[in-house]
């Protein structure tokens, strides 16, 4: 892969990394956002394609076996991945990459992309993440409990990566997260 920078934005389920994310291309427009594979079902108005690359689990699986993911995570019952194709062909012409990843894929990445820029988003503080979780209203319950037992892991490991955005106030993390990107890019 060419050496166009990829920054890697992890953290846990419902920490609002796609919101963050939306704003940072808002305000550094060159960077594109790579579209996630996912063998979940489609939320109501996600699109193939633009949210995320629908895959059947068979699909997902003789991918993985090809090798056509930079990474790939099971999380919550489903697995979830980067197709090498989305980010090579934006790294072949220079265009800087975000990828929006859980902590188990974003290990990954930190192996198979060691220059790529890695940030975990944290909240302000468990409660607030299962506020978050719970006011989303796409999850059931036992789903939110899940997902909060995975956080809890994954909140632990948040010095193992080169940036930490505590997203508290939305404004403040974006403009934060946009100044950690402007600083690599120069």
């Amino acid at each position: 892969m060419s050496s166009a920078k990829v920054f890697v934005i992890t953290g846990p389920s419902g920490v609002g990394k796609g919101t963050l994310i939306r704003g940072l291309l808002e305000r550094i427009p060159e960077l594109e956002l790579s579209v996630s594979a996912t063998t979940r079902a489609a939320r109501p108005g996600e699109r193939d394609g633009v949210d995320y690359h629908f895959l059947t689990q068979d699909e997902f699986e003789r991918r993985v076996a090809a090798g056509d993911f930079v990474e790939h995570a099971a999380y919550s019952g489903n697995r979830y991945g980067t197709l090498r194709s989305e980010l090579e062909r934006r790294l072949d012409v220079g265009v800087p990459v975000v990828l929006e990843i859980e902590v188990q894929g974003a290990r990954q990445v930190r192996e198979t992309v060691p220059d790529a820029v890695a940030v975990f988003i944290s909240p302000p503080s468990r409660d607030a993440l299962r506020v978050r979780l719970v006011g989303r209203g796409t999850d059931a319950a036992e789903e939110v409990d899940e997902r909060l037992r995975t956080a809890d892991r994954e909140l632990e490991s948040h010095h193992e990566f080169g940036h930490v955005v505590v997203n508290d106030r939305l404004e403040q993390a974006t403009e934060e997260l946009a100044a950690i990107v402007r600083g690599v890019l120069g």
